[in-house]
Formats: C-alpha cells, sequence, structure tokens
C-alpha cells in the first residue's frame, strides 16, 4: 500500500509524467491497475508489439503501434486515463515524441491524465525532466523476504515430498542477503538455494552473493573480492584486530535500538606494502561479511556527468548489498586534483562531493575502508573529524609482527616454521616491509630449489641480504609520513 500512496501523491500533485525504473514490468503494470481501479480511472498500456489496448484486452487502437501515433490519439482523447509506456525509452530521444509529450503535459489541467513511462532505465531528455516525477517501487522489506523463503520451501515440499531443512545461521544470512533484491530476484535466488539439496546451507550464501552481485551490478565497477584471507593471515596489527573485534558485534547486529551507532569505516595510512591491502581484506575475513572493491579507473569516462554518476552507481549496489565491506583502494588516485580542481575539469572535486554525501547520508550496513599511501594527495574536507571512525597508520612492522610474518608466509608454502631461525629472520628483516617478507621468503624458495636443496634460514637471510628494503629507497618520503601520523592517526600495532 505504501507504493499506492505515493502514486496517489503524486496524482494529487498534478504531476503529468511518471518515470518507473523497474525490471518488474509485471509487478508494476498490476500495481498500476490496483491504483487506476481505486482512483476510478481506465487504464491503458502502450508496447512496440501491440500498440496501445486497455489492460487485460486484445482489443487496440487502430494504428497505435508507433509511439508517435498512440500519443497522437491519446492528444486527441478527453479521457483523464493513465496510460502506461513500457520500454519506451529508445523514443524518448525522438524530437517529435518530446513536443507530443509536452502536448499532452501540458494540458493536464484541462485533461488531467497520467503518463507512465515503465523500463529498467530511463534517461529523460531535459525538456520532460522538469514535468517529470521518478517512481520506484519499494523493495520487500524482512517479512517479505520471510514470506518469500516460506513460499519456496511450500513450493519444493510439494513437488518432491520432502521438507526443506535449513541451518539456522545460514537462513538469517540468506535473509539478510536477499534484502535490497527486487521480489523476483529474491524469490529467483531463495529458489535456486533451495532446490539444489532441499537444505539452506552456510555453502548457498556465497553462490547466493555471487548471483545477488551479478544481478545489480551492469559492469566492472564494483568486483566481489574473492577468497578473504581470514584475520590470523594478519602479522602484526594488534590495535586494529583488537578494534575491529570491539566493533564486530555492533555492526553485524543490525539493531537499530541499540545506543551505540554502528561504525561506518576507517582509513589506513601508511607506506607501501605495509599491509594496507591486506588488512582491508581481514576486515570482511574478520566479520563474515563479503567484500567489495571499488576500483577508481574504471568511474572515469569522457562524457560530463557520467564519471560521478558511476560513483553513485557503485555507491547504490554497495547498499543493495549490505551488509558488506566496502574497499576503495588508494583512495587519493582517485579523488586527488588541484587545489582548485581544476585540472580535471572539476572531476575528481565532484567526485569527492558526492562520496562526503553519500558517507554523511548512508543508513546502510556498508563499512567503509579506503587505504591511501600519500597523504598529501588527500583533501582535508575528507580528513576532518567524523568522516571515518578512525585514522590508522600501518607502519613498517616491528620485530615481534616481523616473526608473525615470516610464519604466516612459511605455513603458506607447507614449511614448518619451528625448523627456522625466527628470531634471526626478523632482526635480519629491520626496515622490511610484509611484502618485500614475502618475496624474499619466494626468492629463496627459487634459490633452494636451483640448488636441489630444502629451504633453509640461510637461503632467506642471503636474500634479505640482497635487497634494499623501502625503508632505505624511501627513507625521507616514510619520515616524512611518520611525523605527519604521530599527531594524526592511530598506530595499528
Amino acid at each position: 500500500m505504501k507504493d499506492i500512496r505515493n502514486l496517489e501523491s503524486l496524482l494529487a500533485a498534478g504531476m503529468p509524467l511518471v518515470a518507473v525504473e523497474s525490471h518488474e514490468e509485471s509487478k508494476v503494470l498490476a500495481m498500476m491497475e490496483r491504483f487506476a481501479n481505486l482512483n476510478d480511472r481506465a487504464m491503458f498500456v502502450w508496447t512496440l508489439t501491440h500498440g496501445l489496448r486497455p489492460r487485460n484486452t486484445g482489443n487496440s487502437a487502430y494504428n497505435t503501434e508507433e509511439i508517435v501515433q498512440a500519443l497522437r490519439h491519446i492528444e486527441g482523447s478527453p479521457q483523464n486515463a493513465i496510460y502506461v509506456f513500457v520500454d519506451a525509452h529508445p523514443f524518448l530521444e525522438d524530437p517529435m515524441v518530446v513536443r507530443t509529450i509536452k502536448n499532452i503535459a501540458n494540458k493536464a489541467e484541462v485533461v488531467p491524465r497520467m503518463l507512465v513511462f515503465l523500463s529498467h532505465q530511463i534517461t529523460l531528455p531535459p525538456e520532460l525532466s522538469r514535468l517529470t516525477a521518478s517512481f520506484t517501487p519499494s523493495l520487500p522489506d524482512a517479512a517479505r523476504i520471510k514470506a518469500i523463503l516460506n513460499e519456496e520451501a511450500t513450493r519444493y515440499r510439494g513437488a518432491t515430498g520432502s521438507k526443506v531443512s535449513a541451518n539456522r545461521e545460514a537462513l538469517l544470512m540468506l535473509m539478510q542477503h536477499l534484502a535490497g533484491l527486487t521480489e523476483e530476484d529474491a524469490r529467483r535466488l531463495a529458489r535456486m538455494a533451495i532446490r539444489d539439496d532441499g537444505a539452506v546451507t552456510l555453502a548457498d550464501i556465497g553462490r547466493v552473493l555471487k548471483a545477488k552481485h551479478e544481478f545489480l551490478q551492469g559492469s566492472d565497477i564494483l568486483s566481489l573480492e574473492p577468497g578473504i584471507p581470514d584475520i590470523d593471515q594478519l602479522g602484526g596489527l594488534a590495535n586494529l584486530k583488537r578494534w575491529l573485534g570491539v566493533r564486530r558485534e555492533i555492526f553485524l547486529s543490525g539493531d537499530s535500538s541499540s545506543p551505540l551507532p554502528p561504525p561506518k569505516g576507517m582509513l589506513l595510512l601508511g607506506v607501501q606494502g605495509a599491509g594496507k591491502s591486506l588488512a582491508a581484506k581481514c576486515v570482511a575475513g574478520a566479520w563474515h561479511l563479503p567484500l567489495f572493491r571499488l576500483d577508481f579507473g574504471t568511474l572515469y569516462q569522457k562524457y560530463h556527468g557520467e564519471t560521478e554518476a558511476n560513483l553513485r552507481e557503485a555507491l547504490r549496489v554497495a547498499a543493495a548489498m549490505a551488509p558488506c565491506v566496502l574497499w576503495m583502494d588508494e583512495i587519493e588516485k582517485g579523488i586527488a586534483g588541484d587545489a582548485d580542481g581544476d585540472s580535471d575539469g572539476g572531476v575528481s572535486k565532484r567526485l569527492l562531493g558526492t562520496l562526503l554525501t553519500w558517507m554523511a547520508e548512508r543508513s546502510a550496513r556498508v563499512f567503509m575502508v579506503a587505504t591511501a599511501n600519500d597523504i598529501s594527495q588527500l583533501p582535508p574536507e575528507l580528513m576532518r573529524k567524523g568522516r571515518f571512525d578512525e585514522i590508522f597508520f600501518v607502519d613498517l612492522p616491528q620485530a615481534p609482527a616481523r616473526e608473525q610474518i615470516f610464519t604466516i608466509h612459511l605455513q603458506r608454502h607447507k614449511l614448518v616454521p619451528e625448523s627456522f631461525d625466527l628470531p634471526a629472520l626478523a632482526e635480519a628483516a629491520d626496515g622490511f616491509s610484509g611484502a618485500e617478507i614475502e618475496q624474499a621468503i619466494v626468492s629463496a624458495l627459487y634459490e633452494a630449489h636451483a640448488a636441489k636443496a630444502p629451504l633453509a634460514t640461510a637461503h632467506v637471510l642471503q636474500e634479505l641480504a640482497r635487497t634494499r628494503p623501502i625503508s632505505v629507497v624511501m627513507a625521507e618520503k616514510i619520515a616524512r609520513l611518520r611525523e605527519w601520523a604521530s599527531e594524526r592517526a592511530v598506530s595499528a600495532d
């Protein structure tokens, strides 16, 4: 009924044109029919294949397959009906179509007709935008999603004679991840989860997430990251791990009645290769949430306004996929511009404005993790207090963390860490990043293989001695970064 009330508000306001973006054609047409009946209005539907005809009858108005002819027929009719044009969006660039629609809209005070344009995506010409109200059908709420699951379970039992079994945790996760979908799509995914084996299990969740992302995503701007590591795969960063542990329950509960606000996000600043990207992935691993990566490189388009539209679409998809983690890697590359924002025609400045508005207004459980290497490129507006729950500085690992990192990478290569002199390796790797430690182990493995010998501490020490770590190569830059972070950020370790 909420959708009907919203339509009635548009009718009462005298809006002559309504644009409805939806993939659920049948559902919207049925809703429009109920709306027409409640308001004692006739309803006509136009399609390219059948022309203009009353809803649920086979009698088309003569010679109305062409949209201009259908519009002229409406213009000449005294009937204050509701006219729904299905998939008419390709014709809204035709000047004759636009002019005829304007003629009808301008007579709305005399003949209060409503023209509804229904399509999966509608771009209105400027001449019509002022006369048009946008309407988006509401998505199913938690109660409706639960009802859909029950209906599909009943259908399965009727078809097979077997009752659907469900893991409680998996069922709750499935309900969460069906949120943000249309009713038709939610039903398809519920059916997919049930019909393969007659059960709802944790194994279904990954498949549902992938399919949901494919439904929502029209491009590669927002990618679903596979193989999320567990937080145990992150060496060091004890303070960051503790911070995540303290906030996990509040974020995952989704309890709006809690006096504590849910955490919104963090900014990870630090040395290249020190583990910022891995830490971002481990947030999702620690909280058992899907991880989406926003690639700023794919946002940029040559036409005015398209880049910002791409960002808005990516943020919309992230909200629909909630609860989730949204990772913006090297954020400074996407929103950095000159002081006036004119070096790229103001695109970076507009992107920043779009992002800041979303950060301030979002209500969906999307935890944002931004990473940055170059703090000089970050705009002051992004760094203002309150934008992020916390700003962490990820420095080069200290000795205990380096031992953990060696242990993790040796185990990853199916080696026994206890057979290596870890304290000696940690000491020799002073000033090395986690990425450099990993590469030293890989290089040592090649050397050991060439010598037809098992990997030993000496091989790794030799590779460490050959390497000039980032702490030497970029000493001045790291010193400036540490000085900046000492007063403005919290240590991640």
